[in-house]
This record gives C-alpha cells, structure tokens and sequence, in this order.
C-alpha cells in the first residue's frame, strides 16, 4: 500500500470546530491565577515593562494538566527550570551581542532543543510553542549582564507562583487526572462496545479504544505504586474496560458510560468485582513497574529530522523577516517554530490553522487596541481576559486559541510602552506569512525517511509481543504475572504501531508503507490479546445477557471454558 501523496494539501476538515476538552477551563483558570497577581503587582509598582520577565515563570501553569499530582509537582518543577533555562540563555545572548543574526541563529538553535526535548518527554499540551514565545522574544529585549539576575529572579518567582497554582486542585479532587483517564477509557471502549466490534468504523474505535485503555494506565502508573484504594477502584474499571476491547458483543455499553460519568465529579469511585476466578490483586501497574523504560538516546534518536526541520525553518524564516526589514523577526521564528507536527502533512494542517488564526487575530487587536490604550489597568485586563480565551478555545481548534494568542502576544509587547497600533499588524501579519511559508517549505525540504524504518520496527515489534503472549497461552498453566505482563507488552507494542503507522502514513518522499501489514498484524495481535484477557478470566459473566447459559453458577463468578 502507498503512502500518502507527497502533492496532496488538503483542506476539508483542517478548520473545523471540534468539543471542547472535558477540562478545558483548568488551564484556562490557572493560567489567570498564575498571571494575574505578577501583573497586578507590577502594574501598582509602576514597573509593567517587567511582565515579560513574570510572564516566563507564569505560564508554566499552562502545563501537566492531565498528570496525577504527584507526578505534576515533578514535571512542572522541570518546565519551570527549562523556561528560565530558555529564559537566561536568551538574556544572556541579548547581553553579548545586538547582531540581529546572531540572536535569530541562537533562537533557532533554542526551538529546535525545545521542541526535541518536550516531544522526547511528551510535554504537553502546549508542548514547545510557549517556551520557543518566551525564549525568542527575549532575544531581542534590550539587556545588560548586570539585569540578568534580576529578570530571572522575576521569572523564577513566578514560576512558584504557577507551580503552587497547578498543585493547588490536588487539595480538593486528589485523583482528579486519574479519574478522567480512567472515565475516557470507559467511554471510548463503550464506543467500540456500541460497535459490537464489526460495524462500519470498528477498526478506528477500537485503535482509540487501545490507546486511551494503554494511556490510563501509563497515567495511573505515573502516580506512583503507594497502595491506594481509589486507585485500586480505577484499575479495576479499566480492567473492564479492557475486557469490552477484548470481548465487545459481549459488553454493555451503558454500564461502562455510567461507570465514567460517575467518575467526572467528586463522589465515590464505583466499586466492581474483580473479574477473574483465582487472582485476587491486580497485576497490570506491577507488570508495568517491572518492564525498564527506554533510555532518553533512544527516544531522542527517532525526532533528529524534527529537530532539524525546526532548527532550518526557525532560522531561515527569521532571516528571511529580517531581509523584508521586520522590526521583530522572532514572531517568524516562533510561527515557523509552532508548525511542525509528527509528519508534513499535519504539519502543513498546523500551518493553515495558525494563519488564519492570526490573520482573524489581528482584526480583534484593532478592535482591542482604543480600550487597552485607555489606561495601563486596561492592558492588564485585556491581557488576562485573552489568557483565558486562548486556553478555553484552543482545544476545540488551534485556529480558534490562535485568535485569542495572536492579540495577547501585541499586547504584552505593549506592557514596556505604547506603540503604534498599525506598525504591529502590518509586522504580525508579514512575520506570519513568512513564517508558515519558510517553515512548511523546510518541513517539506528535509525529508524523514526514518519513518518507514519506524514503522518496519513497530511491526517488528508487535509479532514478537503477540507471538510471546500466543507461547504462554499454549501453555496448559501459565504464570499469572508472565501472563499479564505479556498482555501488557502486546497491548503498548499495538499503540505503538498504530501511532506510527499513522505517523508514517502523512510524511512525504518515502518507499510505498506495508499498509496490508500493519492491518494485518493489528487484527492478529487483537485476536490474541482477547485470547489472553479470556484466558485469565477477565470476561465477566454478564445475567443481564445471558440468564440462561449462566444458570446453576455461583453468583460472583466469571465466565468459563473460555480458551484461545
């Protein structure tokens, strides 16, 4: 099978709006909470032309919302120390040098670290974009060595601010992420339930079905091994969810549905029998535990052509602003630098989102820019408000946060001093254009060809987790954990494969992909890993379906003679 056409730019579909996120008001809130204060305070200092230094350490609230708390505390410790990394080694490179080209080549080479090392880490959302904003636009601050301490200073307190603010709703809901990836779990195998696993879209709902099911549990590995109750509870809802991936005409959907809306409050976690006929612990977080995680080389190895692409487009589009004589070719750079995505095709999606985003932008910061005007108090309300709005709209459409991001971004410009109105549009509007043209033509210019090797290991991969878990289940008596820990394997190595493939499938100027393969191998692995979770005795004995054949049986007790 064919990859996709390297001339094919489509269009349907790259606007549309889709729900928003279940939390989208979270970061939305904290990213108000985390700003608001700084800029109060500096704005009754007098000293708004130090926001840009607070807002660095501010916007850090923006990230690892989906993690468990305990699990946040430490990555967002981490984004902040990267921030004002980003931060210092910027004002540093402002101090040394006023050579234009020289602080474009720096904030290239800063984009393209940033970018490598939140996708190696999977930080995100917003992933790069806000760390790449603040980096580059320090670039061109007029600095001196001896403010250096100072601004970092600025920027460190705050970013205690914001990490004490994204801590903060683990006091009242302390399972809170957990309980939402276990509730999209449900719901998404209540999807494939609801296909009985052979009607039009099967196949699509049960790859989400694996992938959200594969996600909670990496979500509640994340929280550390502490016996806990409620995480108990959790795992033993995902088993279930686990069991309609593996069995879906034997599932009602409506009981997995209710199981998840009673998970999106704060009440108790529903309470269901373990599913199997011996085991009385669940193994699935301690297989987990037992298998190493990949070194950082090997998950940094696969994204050397997107840090490549990153570090040529950034700095080709912020020359390029810089030969049309744009008097802040770091708004290029960051444009070009917020495009690239796992394959050139999502990445030229990214690029029409952000241009119309911005372009629709525009419109509101001239319609903004009379009230802002009006009085420093204005700005900083302005400023807030559009905080709030990028984050509440971004997740139904990049575009539409765009909106919100493109005004905000010319109004901090704003916090040192009152500028000219239309000499902001006319420069926001050519960096744009610049930066998606000179940054998609990189994405398109430095070619991934790692991608079909990727995808060949992946199938690789996945035969020898299926054909491990197809050796135990030949076994008369297998080894309850070997068992569950091969059911694991085989069910990350299908994610995997199914995320690359689709990788894979949008990147240009490859070999035809082993599409038939890929199908192939998904069906076959699937097939065994049902095998395996009927062979533990996962399936339920459900009355509600099948009264009769369970009559005579003890009530407690899980379907049997269930075999591979």
């Amino acid at each position: 099978m064919s990859s996709t056409s390297p001339h094919r730019l489509p269009l349907a579909g790259v606007l549309r709006l889709g729900r928003p996120s279940d939390i989208w008001f979270k970061p939305a809130l904290s990213v108000v909470a985390a700003v608001a204060p700084p800029n109060l305070t500096l704005l009754a200092l007098g000293r708004l032309d130090l926001a840009m230094y607070t807002m660095a350490g501010s916007l850090c609230a923006l990230y690892a919302h989906n993690r468990p708390y305990p699990a946040r505390a430490r990555v967002l410790a981490w984004v902040v120390l990267g921030m004002v990394g980003g931060l210092a080694v910027a004002l540093l490179a402002a101090a040394l040098t006023t050579s234009a080209v020289v602080l474009v080549t720096v904030g290239a080479v800063l984009a393209a670290v940033q970018k490598t090392v939140c996708d190696a880490t999977r930080i995100g959302p917003p992933g790069n974009v806000v760390l790449t904003f603040i980096s580059s636009a320090s670039l061109f601050a007029p600095q001196t060595a001896g403010q250096l301490p100072g601004h970092l200073g600025l920027a460190l307190a705050a970013g205690a601010w914001a990490w004490l603010v994204g801590m903060a709703p683990g006091l009242l809901r302390p399972h809170g992420p957990e309980r939402r990836a276990t509730a999209q779990a449900l719901n998404t195998a209540a999807a494939y339930a609801g296909t009985r696993g052979t009607a039009e879209g099967h196949a699509r709902a049960r790859a989400a079905c694996a992938a959200a099911i594969h996600a909670a549990w990496q979500t509640l590995l994340a929280a550390g091994a502490r016996p806990d109750p409620t995480r108990r509870a959790l795992e033993q809802l995902l088993v279930r969810a686990e069991v309609a991936l593996a069995a879906p005409a034997d599932t009602d959907p409506e009981r997995l549905r209710g199981w998840a809306r009673e998970l999106r409050g704060t009440g108790r976690v529903p309470r269901v029998e373990p599913p199997r006929e011996s085991a009385d612990e669940l193994l699935g977080v301690a297989a987990e535990q037992a298998v190493p995680p990949r070194s950082l080389r090997h998950r940094l190895a696969p994204l050397a052509p997107l840090a490549v692409r990153t570090a040529l487009g950034c700095a080709l589009a912020g020359y390029a602003a810089l030969a049309l004589g744009v008097g802040r070719p770091y708004w290029a750079l960051v444009t070009a630098a917020s495009l690239y995505q796992a394959n050139v095709t999502l990445t030229w999606n990214r690029g029409v989102q952000r241009v119309v985003g911005n372009l629709v932008g525009v419109l509101v910061f001239a319609a903004l820019a009379p009230l802002a005007h009006l009085h420093p108090a204005a700005l900083v309300l302005c400023s807030l408000a559009l905080n709030f709005g990028a984050e509440a709209l971004i997740g139904r459409n990049y575009w539409l946060g765009s909106v919100c991001v493109t005004p905000m971004a010319l109004l901090i410009t704003e916090f040192a001093r009152s500028q000219n109105p239309a000499e902001l549009i006319t420069d926001r509007v050519v960096d744009t254009l610049v930066g998606a043209l000179v940054g998609f033509a990189a994405a398109v210019a430095v070619t991934n060809r790692r991608a079909g090797d990727r995808l060949e290991h992946a199938l690789t991969a996945a035969n020898r987790a299926r054909e491990s878990a197809a050796r135990l289940l030949a076994e008369p008596r297998p080894a309850p954990r070997a068992l569950e820990s091969a059911r694991r394997a085989l069910a990350a190595a299908l994610v995997d494969l199914r995320a690359t493939a689709d990788a894979a499938a949008g990147e240009w100027w490859q070999r035809a992909l082993p599409g038939e393969r890929v199908v192939l191998t998904e069906q076959a692995g699937h097939r065994t890993l049902a095998a395996t979770v009927r062979r533990q005795g996962l399936v339920p004995r459900d009355e509600d379906r099948d009264p009769a054949g369970d009559r005579g049986r003890e009530p407690g007790r899980t379907t049997e003679d269930i075999r591979p």
